[in-house]
């Protein structure tokens, strides 16, 4: 039975943690930073601050003590806000086992670097890439942890990593398929956030499905731009790690950027969303670095730029969507 150390309890960390515990070829243990999480899950087998309603594996044990959890781990999934990871991995390096194969479940580009996780965890940590995998698709926390059947993707450039991952990230309700798309699984977890985002902010205002669609087609075909002109395959951007969590991420409540979208559109300021949500809403430290690597490759992104004029509030959200929905039509790429 393969130790598989999970870091990072909140909704996304413990509802990983639950689908690998769910494997009953896995042992499992979560990071948590506070003690009364740890303790609640050791002892209720709840997290009932992230995960409400959720019974969680009785299997699944926890701990504040990073050396104890990453001790003799064969895989560790990390799942801290984005923004965050440089400082986890300088701290937990040394700890991290030597021939462990590193996760990520974050969907985020880094604010000063643009740097994707994945790379951050190749620099910081010093993990070859043929150890490092990333999980992405349509995978909305609370959904999956009710058992509610879906599908993700596992991407490296080692086929040996990325198929170890998705036998140990599939069981009765959740299958992990594979890919060696690497950036494109990455960067299509990262940019459908913002055009999620954009689609909050329309709903906000009170706008219908007819342009709610019209921004998700497009976006699409912006986001697949940006994506392939950095390396990624345009395929894997019409796949569970492109459209699939595209669709999912913009049509939920449960998704926290279409959330923090839809509170700009009803007029809350940026600082206002930031304070009101709960947890981190990854799109929106997203924007601005994913425009500067737009700008560095010529790239243009109407949609994001949008979105990034109502963060700022120089735009009013009602006229977005006009903006938005304005351009030639055309095929992916175009």
């Amino acid at each position: 039975m393969a130790k598989i150390a999970v870091m990072g309890a909140g909704s996304w960390g413990t509802t990983f943690a639950k689908v690998l515990a769910d494997n009953p070829a896995n042992q499992v243990m979560l990071w948590a930073r506070r003690d009364d999480i740890a303790d609640e899950i050791n002892t209720d087998n709840r997290n009932g601050d992230y995960l409400p309603g959720i019974a969680l594996p009785k299997t699944l044990a926890a701990s504040t003590d990073v050396a104890e959890v990453l001790s003799g781990a064969t895989q560790v999934y990390l799942s801290v806000p984005s923004q965050s990871l440089r400082d986890n991995l300088e701290e937990w390096g040394s700890l991290l086992p030597k021939d462990a194969i590193v996760v990520s479940l974050m969907k985020g580009v880094e604010k000063d670097t643009g740097l994707r996780m994945s790379e951050v965890i190749e620099k910081v940590a010093g993990v070859d890439p043929s150890r490092i995998c990333v999980v992405s698709g349509p995978n909305l926390s609370l959904e999956i942890a009710a058992e509610e059947p879906t599908a993700s993707v596992a991407s490296s450039v080692s086929e040996e990593t990325r198929t170890a991952v998705a036998e140990a990230a599939s069981n009765e309700y959740f299958t992990t398929f594979t890919n060696k798309d690497v950036i494109g699984t990455e960067f299509g977890g990262i940019l459908k956030n913002l055009i999620a985002v954009a689609i909050g902010i329309v709903n906000g205002v009170g706008y219908g499905q007819n342009t709610k669609a019209s921004i998700m087609t497009r976006g699409l075909a912006e986001v697949t731009r940006f994506a392939v002109a950095y390396g990624a395959k345009e395929k894997t951007m019409v796949g569970l790690a492109g459209l699939g969590d595209l669709i999912a991420t913009s049509e939920s409540s449960l998704s926290r950027n279409h959330k923090a979208g839809e509170m700009l559109g009803k007029g809350y300021t940026l600082r206002e969303v930031q304070r009101r949500m709960a947890q981190t809403a990854e799109g929106l430290s997203s924007v601005a670095p994913i425009l500067q690597l737009a700008k560095t490759k010529g790239i243009s992104m109407p949609i994001v730029e949008q979105v990034q004029l109502v963060l700022d509030g120089k735009m009013n959200p009602r006229d977005i969507a006009p903006h938005l929905t304005h351009g030639a039509d055309g095929p992916i790429g175009e």
